[in-house]
């Protein structure tokens, strides 16, 4: 599978709707709707990327046969810590190494920019999504309950190797 992965600088909308179209299933899947999670990625709206983009926050698409696919966001949070953020690949192309590949990205990315560790916030619920990051070398740092959310979050960091 020829997968291409480049910088997203525009076309912020479609991007939107591939973030929204990722994130839905696991919103079903965990009860999550615009009422109890607003911020949630499964209601991301058309602006939010633009705002992304002006705070800084470097954005990837992935492309298979030039169709969007996936994406994921990458966040400089100081001290040689990143937030790797909104990871999410279409539901009819999971399963083939995107994720991974969007991942590999991000890592690499990390690295030339001189980062130490990349960190996540999940479901702590989402005991799949759980398993691969830890399969891919993230550890468990702890989990904590925000009153704005429905679900407990648990964070997960992976050293840059250099």
């Amino acid at each position: 599978m020829d997968i291409v992965i480049r910088e997203v600088k525009g076309e912020f909308g479609e991007w939107a709707s591939v973030i929204r179209d990722s994130f839905a299933t696991v919103a079903e899947e965990f009860g999550i709707t615009r009422e109890n999670a607003p911020t949630n990625p499964a209601f991301a709206e058309d602006g939010s990327l633009e705002k992304m983009k002006e705070k800084g926050i470097y954005m990837y698409g992935a492309y298979h046969d030039g169709r969007r696919v996936g994406f994921v966001a990458a966040e400089k949070a100081g001290d040689g810590c990143w937030y790797m953020e909104r990871l999410c690949v279409l539901p009819q192309y999971r399963y083939m190494g995107i994720g991974r590949k969007l991942m590999d990205f991000v890592f690499e990315t990390v690295r030339t920019q001189g980062g130490k560790k990349v960190s996540i916030g999940i479901i702590n619920e989402n005991q799949v999504l759980k398993n691969w990051y830890i399969g891919y070398g993230f550890a468990e740092t702890g989990t904590r309950k925000f009153s704005h959310l429905p679900f407990e979050v648990c964070f997960l960091e992976k050293e840059v190797q250099v």
